[in-house]
């Protein structure tokens, strides 16, 4: 009677209690509230072949080799540049790309790659979905990649479902499970390890982290790397797709009626049911309840109850699907890529719409002009690029002397930049200048010499005699002009002189 009576006091602490759980406060005089969080139960996806999986196995292989292999491509630039194909050189804002060099005044260059990323994606979205997520998105390569060793240690979908499932840690389960962490780890650390070998020399690099000499940073990095992709790849796996991508969100209002994406025909499949053992199996549909499309989705879900939120369009299912039509001699494609809009026309017996009619849209069409108009103009850019730049900045403070012998001089900073790999005599003189003379400081004559892939700041000086048209006007348009001597490239900058009407 004492605990029915506290249990009495508890409820009367929180009479708000049925508006959350639904329940009568009179009626739960026996019973605890019900439990509002339901733990999760992991995924292990069964192993599938088909051609999308197959597709996936070849996309998974190239990205991971293309990432973990890059940082140790060698490109000879000359001896005054780095040798790295790939080289993000953070302490001289510099981005190296096998034969191309990005300075920081190019900044327009990595702009650019980045617009024809996001268009990149709206245009595969606008046409596959999210094609993006289920093929080339870092988290589902790496988990696939995690998903893989897990079935190579501890085996498919029912042995990692009992291993699961049993409570009892023997020396089976600690040795498979510590196995697979181990393995994970591994693949962890070199993820984070190759990351880091982007921003520096990956040779000098690897050597200071195996002696103990590399710079902390690198360690911290490495580290936490390692453990977002441990877990995220290892642990986390399809949560990261539904609670922490923005990008399900995204591509929700860039597909419409006619986006291809993983769909299920209902109007072929339904009803359910298992033919040769149902009642009635002359009526039932294609589809005969096998759960194999649900067994194989790394992200759990059951593609017959429609689209949804969760599915990354990888189209494992597609090729679990297919494989058991060929076993129960039923024609395939009732999972497929299909558009919304070919609901109605399928219903009533006509036809699947080829792909390419939505593929080649006017929507899609516009994306793909709008992504090659910008690598054009990239391209054209990187082209006509000059290998020797200049700038010009006019010293305002003064803006002229009037030196002794009634002379007027202007003053300049120059700054030249060498893009070559070796030193480089530049010469520097006055486009049409007439009676304008220009020298230049600390250099007894007009050439200085800018050392390879280096800016060099040059103060020139322009004089104009006295007496002379410039020297009296306000201001006079001049145009300084670089030369590179080895070359014979030529850059050119407008200014003004000012006179001594200014």
């Amino acid at each position: 009677m004492q605990v029915k009576a506290a249990r009495g006091l508890r409820r009367d602490k929180c009479p708000d209690r049925q508006f959350r759980t639904g329940e009568s406060p009179v009626a739960d005089t026996n019973q605890g509230a019900p439990s509002l969080y339901a733990a999760r139960e992991p995924i292990f996806p069964r192993r599938v072949s088909g051609k999308f999986r197959n597709l996936k196995w070849i996309l998974m292989l190239v990205l991971l080799g293309i990432y973990y292999i890059t940082p140790w491509i060698r490109w000879d630039r000359g001896p005054a540049l780095p040798d790295q194909a790939v080289l993000v050189d953070l302490a001289h804002r510099r981005f190296f790309f096998f034969m191309i060099e990005i300075w920081p005044h190019e900044f327009y260059f990595v702009a650019g790659l980045l617009i024809m990323a996001g268009l990149g994606l709206f245009l595969f979205t606008s046409a596959l979905g999210r094609v993006w997520c289920g093929y080339a998105c870092p988290q589902t390569v790496w988990t696939d990649l995690f998903i893989l060793v897990e079935r190579w240690i501890e085996g498919d979908r029912n042995a990692r479902l009992r291993l699961h499932r049993q409570k009892r840690w023997d020396l089976t389960k600690l040795r498979l499970r510590l196995t697979k962490w181990l393995a994970w780890l591994l693949i962890a650390l070199a993820t984070g390890g190759a990351w880091v070998f982007y921003f520096t020399d990956a040779p000098t690099l690897l050597s200071g982290l195996a002696t103990g000499t590399a710079h902390p940073v690198a360690y911290t990095t490495i580290a936490l790397l390692t453990a977002t992709t441990f877990v995220f790849g290892g642990f986390a796996r399809e949560q990261i797709c539904i609670y922490a991508c923005p990008w399900p969100r995204i591509q929700a209002a860039m597909m419409d009626e006619d986006t291809l994406t993983v769909g299920y025909r209902d109007w072929r499949g339904e009803p359910r049911g298992k033919h040769h053992k149902a009642e009635g199996a002359g009526q039932l549909g294609d589809c005969i309840d096998c759960h194999a499309c649900v067994n194989v989705c790394p992200m759990g879900i059951d593609i017959r109850d429609g689209q949804q939120l969760a599915c990354i369009t990888c189209a494992l299912c597609i090729d679990a699907c297919d494989d058991v039509m060929d076993r129960v001699g039923k024609p395939r494609g009732l999972i497929d890529y299909l558009a919304l809009s070919d609901e109605a026309s399928e219903r009533s017996g006509k036809p699947p719409r080829p792909i390419w009619k939505h593929v080649f849209r006017p929507r899609v069409l516009v994306y793909t002009a709008l992504w090659a108009l910008v690598g054009v103009g990239l391209l054209v850019a990187l082209l006509l690029r000059p290998e020797i730049e200049m700038t010009v900045a006019p010293v305002r403070n003064p803006t002229f002397v009037v030196l002794s012998d009634g002379s007027v001089r202007n003053t300049y900073d120059v700054r030249l930049l060498n893009k070559h790999g070796e030193d480089r005599p530049f010469r520097l003189s006055l486009v049409e200048g007439g009676t304008l003379a220009l020298t230049l400081e600390g250099a007894p004559a007009t050439t200085v010499t800018v050392t390879a892939n280096q800016t060099h700041l040059q103060r020139v000086y322009v004089t104009a005699p006295q007496g002379t048209a410039q020297a009296q006007a306000e201001r006079t348009a001049v145009t300084l002009r670089v030369e590179d001597m080895s070359s014979g490239d030529i850059a050119t900058e407008a200014t003004v002189f000012n006179g001594r009407d200014n």
